[in-house]
C-alpha cells in the first residue's frame, strides 16, 4: 500500500534534475514576469466580469459587492500558499505537483484529476460566455444564422456552435508555440483593459445609489432555490470562477526565465491588481441599472450600455469581449495541456501524452482538451459549467494551502523564495475558506464532483498505480 504515500522528491521535479528518459518531455524557458502577470490577468479578467457579473447579481442582488470581496479575500489566502510553493519548485502540474512532493500520489492524483475537471470545464464556461457576445454581434449585424446554432439545448437550441468554434480556434493558437500565444494574450488583455475603463468612464455619469437597496434581498447564507444557491455565498461560490486565474501561472512555472522572482510577481500582483478591478466595474453596473435587470442578459455589460442610450459603447464593449474572452480560453487550456503533460511524464497517464513537439508544445494533449472542450461548451449552460468548474478548483486549492503547511513542518530548512506571510493563518484560513465555498456550492455540483473523483480513483487503481514513475525507480533501486 505504499502506493498512497510515495512522494516525489522536490530535487527531482526540479527542470533539469529528471532521468535522461526526460530530454523530448522538458518545456521551454520563454516567459518574462510581464507574461506570466499578462496570463494571470488573461484569465482573471474574462467570462466572470463580462458575463458571471449578471449570473451572481442575479443570486445575491447589490450585495453582490460582497461576494466578490469574500471571493477575492480566499483566493488571496490560496494565492499567497502558491506563490510559496511555485517559486520553491518551478514545475509544470500545478497544485497537482505540490501534493505529489507533500501528501502522496493517491491525493496527487486527486486533485490532478480535478484539475483535469477544472480547466476543462473553464475552457467551455468561457466558450459560452464569449458565444454569448458573439450572438448579440451577430443579431446586431443582421446575419442570417439559425437561432438553434447559436445556443445549445437548454435554452432550446441543437447547439452552441460559436462556443465549440472559439475553444478549437484557441486550440490551434496554442500549438503555435507558447512564447508565441503568450504575446497575443498579452495583447488582448490590454485591449480588455481599455474596454473596462471605457465601460467605467460611461456608466459613472449614470451612478444611481437607489439601485443599492435592498443591498442583500438574498441574505448572507447560501440557500438553494429550485436548484441554485442564493444568499452572497450562494453568489461567491459561483464568482470564485473569476478569480482563480493565478493558479494557470504556476503550471507555466517550468516555463519561466526566473521563476523564483517572475512567479511570485506573477501571481501576487495579477490578484491584486484583478480584485480592484472586479469591485470597480460590479459597482458601475449595479449603480446604472438594478440588479434583476441586467442579470437577465447573457452580455451584462453591454445590456447595461444599451439601457443607458449608449449603442455604439456597447458594441465597443461587445466587440472587446469578442477579442478579448479567448485569452482566457487560452490561458486555461495552456493550464489545462501542462497537467496533463505533468501526469504522463509521471507515468499516472499514457507516456506518449507527455512529448513535446518541435515549438516545446505538448500538442497531443493540447488538442485532446480543446476537442473536449468545445464538445462541452457546445451543449451545456454557462452557470452549471462554472459551478463544476469550482468545485475542482476549491480541492486544489486546499490541497495547495496543506502542502505548504506541511512542508513548513516536514522541512523547514528549505530555502524559499517567497515566504507566504502568517502561514499559521493565511494556510487555515484557505481551507476553511475553500471548504465553505465547496459547501455553498449546488447539490448536483457536489454530487458530479464525487462521482467524477471515484471514477479517477478507479483509473489510478487500474493504470496509474501501476505505471507510476515513482514506482519505476523505487522497483530500480530495490533491484
Amino acid at each position: 500500500m505504499n502506493f498512497l504515500t510515495r512522494r516525489k522528491s522536490i530535487e527531482l521535479g526540479q527542470p533539469g534534475q529528471g532521468t535522461a528518459d526526460d530530454e523530448g518531455r522538458r518545456l521551454k524557458r520563454t516567459l518574462g514576469w510581464p507574461h506570466l502577470m499578462a496570463l494571470g490577468v488573461g484569465a482573471i479578467i474574462g467570462t466572470g466580469i463580462y458575463t458571471l457579473t449578471g449570473v451572481a447579481a442575479g443570486l445575491a442582488g447589490p450585495a453582490v459587492i460582497l461576494s466578490f470581496a469574500v471571493a477575492g479575500v480566499v483566493c488571496a489566502c490560496a494565492a499567497l500558499c502558491y506563490a510559496e510553493m511555485a517559486s520553491l519548485s518551478p514545475q509544470a502540474g500545478s497544485a497537482y505537483a505540490y501534493s505529489y512532493m507533500t501528501l502522496g500520489e493517491l491525493i496527487a492524483w486527486v486533485v490532478g484529476w480535478s484539475l483535469i475537471l477544472e480547466y476543462t470545464l473553464v475552457c467551455s464556461a468561457v466558450s459560452v460566455g464569449w458565444a454569448g457576445y458573439a450572438a448579440g454581434l451577430i443579431h446586431g449585424a443582421h446575419i442570417p444564422v439559425p437561432e438553434s446554432l447559436l445556443a445549445g439545448p437548454d435554452a432550446g437550441g441543437i447547439v452552441n456552435l460559436p462556443a465549440a468554434f472559439i475553444a478549437l480556434v484557441v486550440t490551434g493558437m496554442l500549438l503555435v508555440g507558447t512564447r508565441e500565444s503568450a504575446t497575443v494574450n498579452f495583447i488582448l488583455v490590454c485591449v480588455k483593459l481599455v474596454a473596462l475603463a471605457g465601460f467605467v468612464a460611461f456608466t459613472l455619469p449614470s451612478f444611481d445609489a437607489s439601485h443599492f437597496h435592498p443591498f442583500a434581498p438574498f441574505g448572507f447564507a447560501a440557500h438553494e432555490i429550485d436548484g441554485k444557491k442564493y444568499g452572497v455565498m450562494g453568489a461567491a461560490a459561483i464568482i470564485f470562477f473569476a478569480f482563480y486565474g493565478f493558479d494557470a501561472i504556476s503550471t507555466a512555472a517550468e516555463e519561466a526565465k526566473n521563476p523564483k522572482r517572475d512567479l511570485t510577481i506573477g501571481i501576487v500582483g495579477s490578484m491584486i491588481l484583478c480584485t480592484l478591478i472586479y469591485m470597480v466595474v460590479a459597482a458601475c453596473a449595479l449603480g446604472a441599472s438594478p440588479y434583476d435587470v441586467f442579470s437577465k442578459s447573457g452580455e451584462p455589460l453591454a445590456f447595461v450600455l444599451r439601457q443607458l442610450g449608449q449603442p455604439g459603447a456597447a458594441s465597443l464593449i461587445a466587440g472587446a469581449a469578442v477579442v478579448a474572452l479567448p485569452t482566457v480560453i487560452m490561458v486555461f487550456m495552456f493550464g489545462q495541456s501542462r497537467v496533463f503533460f505533468a501526469m504522463a511524464r509521471d507515468g499516472l497517464l499514457p507516456t506518449a501524452l507527455a512529448t513535446v513537439n518541435k515549438r516545446g508544445v505538448p500538442s497531443a494533449v493540447t488538442i485532446l482538451t480543446g476537442l473536449i472542450a468545445a464538445a462541452v461548451a457546445g451543449i451545456m449552460p454557462l452557470s452549471e459549467i462554472a459551478s463544476l468548474a469550482n468545485a475542482g478548483t476549491l480541492c486544489a486549492f486546499i490541497a495547495t494551502a496543506l502542502a505548504v503547511m506541511t512542508l513548513r513542518r516536514r522541512s523547514p530548512e528549505l530555502t524559499r523564495p517567497f515566504v507566504t506571510p502568517l502561514v499559521w493563518l493565511i494556510g487555515p484560513a484557505a481551507v476553511l475558506g475553500c471548504l465553505y465555498l465547496f459547501t455553498s456550492l449546488s447539490a448536483k455540483t457536489i454530487e458530479f464532483f464525487f462521482v467524477w473523483n471515484a471514477i479517477g480513483v478507479v483509473a489510478y487503481l487500474v493504470y496509474g498505480r501501476a505505471h507510476s514513475r515513482l514506482r519505476a525507480i523505487d522497483t530500480a533501486i530495490r533491484a
